[in-house]
């Protein structure tokens, strides 16, 4: 009760006037968040059904949905830097992210004529995705550069739990469409795409293009210099770090079929799994921001990847009742809140004003791409020798990474606090 209680309030602009103003939450992140809100009501729509369509529809193999997830989530690697970059050089965020937004709503368009062919919805995904490389990294720019850097975690929280609540809302729109109507997933698509456009909507008519710590005006940044980021001392471990984190991290798609195999549930209620992580993550993501502000964000980020050792744990387990599926899931929501905004976060707070998007263009690449082989990795194993010997192999690999990244991240934040 109390978790619906919260999602309401969340929706409501008063409330969330009254919650910004008590954790001094710059007007642009909260306009961002509306945006990100209906854009994510608009992907997480697509991406529930997704996973049933491909599946339980078309009848692909879990190495076929692996190739798709990872197309998913890896495609929008492809333009990422660049981007970034280019917001940067023409100190355009908020136009640059426009595009992106622009895309990402005509790849909802075309799904509707997508058809029954896995090869069609591979390649409208990939269109969607790099909609959403596109205008991450300017986005992400825009909420560093309107937050002071001693809040930068509390803003990515805020950011994040709106973000949350659309991708709490999107699987609940798309399994009211189906259960209305079944197996009509161009019904899904249609009501995707108009929610895209009220989100670009949002962006263009309320988002300021020019925050309180917007690059002074001067001569333009050069690709050498966004490109030699990689090699900065402050954060070229933060990259190493979110690159071996990323491979070892099994995608929540991937995961939520692992489940639905384990407890053999309906697949009519798949949706629903992304329901329960969203709303984990929505409860967490500002109280975890906060936190991250107070003690330091690489402890709260390395906390947050050590939960996935628990959704591990669950998938590995025989018999799996709804008691362990419920704490896999807030688990779930609970390693998205503590890893996605605070790494963003511990980025904005070791680069350049001037290149603020370029470099986090670069981490969600890293991410990007190590997430791409890890689903195509993860998707190959399940395939080859079995859902539970695959998750034994991440969990050790996930161990691994955590032990050689906790050094590189500690020396980032340090060098971060000392810059």
């Amino acid at each position: 009760m109390y978790q619906v209680e919260a999602s309401k309030a969340l929706l409501k602009p008063r409330l969330w006037a009254r919650q910004s103003s008590r954790l001094r939450v710059p007007r642009n992140v909260i306009m961002l968040g509306a945006v990100s809100l209906l854009t994510d009501v608009s992907s997480e729509m697509v991406a529930t059904v997704l996973p049933m369509y491909l599946i339980f529809s078309l009848g692909a193999s879990p190495l076929v949905f692996g190739a798709i997830d990872g197309t998913y989530r890896g495609a929008a690697a492809l333009v990422q830097v660049v981007s970034g970059f280019t917001s940067d050089r023409w100190r355009r965020h908020k136009e640059v992210a426009g595009i992106g937004y622009g895309l990402s709503a005509l790849g909802k368009v075309a799904m509707v004529t997508a058809g029954n062919t896995i090869g069609g919805v591979g390649a409208i995904v990939a269109v969607d995705r790099v909609g959403k490389g596109i205008r991450t990294a300017p986005r992400d720019a825009l909420i560093s550069l309107s937050s002071a850097k001693d809040k930068l975690a509390t803003s990515f929280g805020v950011h994040r739990a709106m973000d949350s609540v659309g991708a709490m809302l999107g699987p609940l729109v798309a399994f009211g469409i189906l259960f209305l109507a079944p197996a009509r997933f161009d019904a899904v698509f249609v009501v995707s795409t108009l929610f895209a456009v009220l989100g670009l909507a949002v962006l263009i008519l309320n988002v300021e293009a020019r925050p309180q710590r917007a690059p002074s005006e001067g001569a333009p940044p050069r690709l050498r210099a966004a490109l030699s980021l990689v090699k900065e001392r402050s954060f070229a471990p933060l990259l190493i770090a979110a690159a071996g984190l990323s491979v070892a991290s099994v995608s929540d798609a991937l995961i939520y079929v692992g489940l639905q195999r384990t407890i053999d549930f309906d697949p009519a209620v798949f949706p629903l799994l992304y329901v329960m992580t969203a709303i984990s993550f929505m409860a967490l993501a500002i109280p975890v921001g906060q936190l991250a502000d107070r003690v330091g964000k690489v402890p709260v980020l390395l906390a947050g990847q050590a939960l996935l050792f628990l959704v591990y744990g669950v998938l590995l387990m025989s018999s799996v009742g709804y008691l362990a599926l419920a704490v896999c899931l807030v688990a779930l929501g609970g390693y998205f809140a503590a890893t996605e905004g605070v790494m963003t976060a511990l980025a904005g707070a070791v680069l350049p004003e001037e290149l603020q998007a370029s470099g986090i263009g670069i981490l969600i690449t890293v991410v990007s791409l190590g997430r791409l082989v890890s689903s195509l990795a993860f998707g190959a194993l399940w395939f080859a020798i079995g859902l539970q010997s695959a998750v034994l192999i991440f969990a050790a690999c996930l161990a691994l990474a955590l032990a050689l990244s906790a050094p590189l991240l500690f020396r980032a934040q340090r060098l971060a606090v000392d810059g």
